[in-house]
């Protein structure tokens, strides 16, 4: 199981709750004491204009995708502001040997419309055209139907599969994964209720013996990134430990 974590929830969360600590090495010195392999990076709005990926070098820490999270807005499928937010995500991706970029279709950037839609697949195949070297991954909270319009815009389209936001929106893991996995580049680990709170593993309505099954069973191989619940400040890295130790129990459970 490669499994690795977001950014900043080994951290207690000064900056905001899922921004790039300012301690940022401290957490990749954690990796290998908790057997992670890696750190999904996130870029905010809030982070946008300071990150520390627009100015360090990063090429040799292990990063597997930047989480675009400043993409959290309905002018998601605007072009300009497009311009401003995801292209320079996708220079520095490309500039630090960074082979991915997230983009959330969540909240303001759902595109549920079908206009909006077309539009945001639209600008998507331009990107995906430019940078041919980058695999665009999409976390969503959409009907799969709608998902896979979007993912035949481009073969260098895959899925961020996000366990808790799937739970929260009420569609079956078994049909969603089924229409999906063959895309399926990074696993996100989050338990949640069905009235969308996230909570520690095994306290919400989040099948994981499902998922762990089904992947394993389509002998899935790619990364696993943990998103649980924050619990005690300052108790990050115990709370990450016995969060891991959970999952993998529960993963190693699952046979083929």
């Amino acid at each position: 199981m490669n499994i690795g974590i977001m950014q900043g929830r080994l951290s207690q969360p000064r900056e905001g709750y899922q921004d790039c600590p300012f301690d940022w090495r401290r957490e990749f010195a954690f990796l290998s004491k908790l057997g992670l392999s890696h750190i999904e990076w996130v870029v905010t709005k809030k982070s946008l204009n300071f990150n520390p990926c627009f100015h360090e070098v990063l090429v040799d820490y292990p990063i597997h995708t930047i989480c675009a999270d400043n993409l959290v807005d309905r002018r998601i499928c605007d072009s300009t502001y497009m311009e401003k937010n995801l292209k320079p995500i996708c220079e520095t991706a490309l500039r630090n040997g960074i082979k991915s970029v997230s983009i959330p279709l969540l909240e303001e950037s759902s595109v549920i419309g079908a206009p909006m839609r077309k539009d945001f697949c639209s600008i998507l195949k331009e990107y995906t055209e430019e940078y041919k070297e980058l695999e665009f991954w999409i976390e969503a909270e959409l009907e799969v139907s709608k998902l896979v319009k979007i993912l035949s815009v481009s073969d260098n389209i895959f899925v961020t599969y996000d366990t808790g936001n799937i739970t929260s929106c009420g569609f079956e893991h078994y049909d969603y994964l089924s229409s999906t996995y063959e895309r399926v580049r990074n696993v996100h680990l989050k338990d949640r209720t069905f009235g969308a709170k996230t909570v520690p593993p095994l306290e919400g309505d989040t099948d994981f013996k499902k998922v762990f099954k089904f992947l394993k069973q389509k002998n899935y191989n790619g990364i696993y990134t943990i998103q649980t619940a924050r619990e005690e400040s300052g108790m990050e890295y115990q709370t990450i430990k016995k969060h891991k130790n959970i999952l993998e129990e529960l993963y190693d459970e699952q046979s083929i």
